[in-house]
């Protein structure tokens, strides 16, 4: 069960960026592309509580987190190009499911299996850069594949505007569908595997326990992992109430696509930066700079609340464009970081780090974003409450940090 082929002309260092940004992609796409369509799928499938319609959201990254863990380990064994295509498999399937749903939990169902496919590509593609780039060289490409599928966040709330213009709110997963067939197509003739036979694992359990016991004794590795998660809780919690704070709360009404983008614009800027300066400046010191920059802007919008009640627009976009702008800092480098350490298990390792960081940021991001009641300060002091939790975790995991690590 191995596929080793290889295309006539190797990929070159754009276009495997640009691919490897493509797999990466699928769950931003899966996700942002949706948020326009929100207010008609609630209203079409009945759904009576409106922070009900959060679980599209929400439940995507619940199917993500607890199947990342699995791709690893079967990328370790079959192969890079293995664990991409069984993953494109299944997002199809739950592409599907979503399609002819009549009622939310339907919807909710093939939202998870989404989610379970789309951990492939993403798992895989963390793998395959680690594969090919370590220390600070694989922190740069790291940040140039976020710079690049940022385009995604940054068009996707406009395409799922647009295509609500044309068609119902199924349109959309009928797009979906086409780009994985897309990611499918490119993959096959273009991307090589990155793991040689003699480098791959047997997979059975007690190999994968002994990989997991390598990255689970690491205190880099888990302390990056969790601080991750807290900080990834932040952004989730973001993505599934923006309609909400946005839209609603301030009343931009179909502004919000075009607000949501700006904001996504603020992060690919972001993490250019850090591709520009992390060779200089370090991982660790970038990431200490962006959280603080998540806790200081929730704290300001809190004490304004507090203060002289709802903030005007423009704090909001300030806070929120600080806060998702450390977030295309952060994210970059505390992967990088984690997964430094753990070439010989690359594929485990990646897909632990992911699974482990998506389970924390599903459950407390879902749980601040359920927060919401009508106005934005709940989501700011959960932004302010990850900050902390993120501050503290890099603190305990950066302590004794060997100087060639960073």
């Amino acid at each position: 069960m191995t596929d080793t082929a290889s295309p006539a002309r190797p990929i070159g260092f754009a276009e495997f960026i640009a691919l490897m940004a493509a797999l990466t992609a699928m769950v931003a796409m899966s996700i942002d592309v949706i948020l326009p369509a929100l207010g008609a799928i609630g209203q079409d499938l009945a759904v009576e509580s409106p922070n009900d319609r959060q679980l599209a959201i929400t439940m995507f990254f619940l199917g993500l987190a607890v199947s990342q863990i699995v791709y690893g380990p079967l990328s370790d064994s079959f192969g890079r190009r293995y664990g991409i295509f069984l993953g494109l498999g299944i997002y199809l399937a739950g592409t599907a499911l979503c399609l002819i749903s009549e009622t939310l939990p339907v919807l909710v169902a093939g939202r998870i299996i989404q989610g379970i496919g789309a951990a492939g590509p993403r798992i895989v593609a963390n793998a395959i850069v680690r594969d090919r780039y370590s220390g600070r060289p694989m922190a740069r490409v790291s940040s140039l594949i976020m710079m690049v599928f940022i385009v995604v966040p940054v068009f996707a709330p406009l395409l799922g505007q647009g295509l609500l213009l044309l068609m119902p709110w199924r349109g959309i997963f009928w797009f979906l569908a086409l780009f994985t067939v897309i990611c499918f197509v490119w993959c096959r003739v273009r991307l090589e595997e990155t793991l040689p036979e003699e480098g791959r694992r047997p997979f059975r359990l007690g190999p994968i326990l002994e990989a997991l016991r390598v990255v689970l004794g690491n205190r880099l590795a888990v302390g990056c992992t969790l601080t991750m998660g807290f900080v990834f809780a932040a952004f989730l919690a973001f993505l599934s109430a923006s309609q909400q704070i946005l839209a609603e709360a301030y009343a931009l009404g179909a502004l919000f696509p075009i607000t949501f983008s700006a904001l996504a614009v603020v992060v690919g800027v972001s993490s250019a930066m850090n591709a520009a300066l992390v060779t200089r400046f370090g991982m660790q010191r970038l990431s200490t700079i962006g959280i603080l920059g998540i806790g200081l802007s929730s704290l300001g919008y809190a004490l304004w609340f507090g203060v002289a009640g709802m903030p005007p627009l423009w704090v909001a976009i300030l806070w929120l464009g600080i806060s998702v702008g450390s977030i295309g800092i952060i994210f970059g480098n505390l992967n990088a970081m984690a997964m430094e350490p753990l070439g010989a298990v690359a594929g485990v390792a990646a897909g632990a780090i992911g699974s482990v960081s998506s389970l924390m940021s599903s459950v407390l991001g879902t749980a601040i974003a359920r927060s919401y009641d009508g106005t934005p300060l709940p989501i700011a002091l959960g932004f302010l409450a990850c900050a902390i939790l993120a501050f503290v975790m890099l603190t305990w995991a950066t302590r004794d940090r060997v100087r060639r690590v960073r």
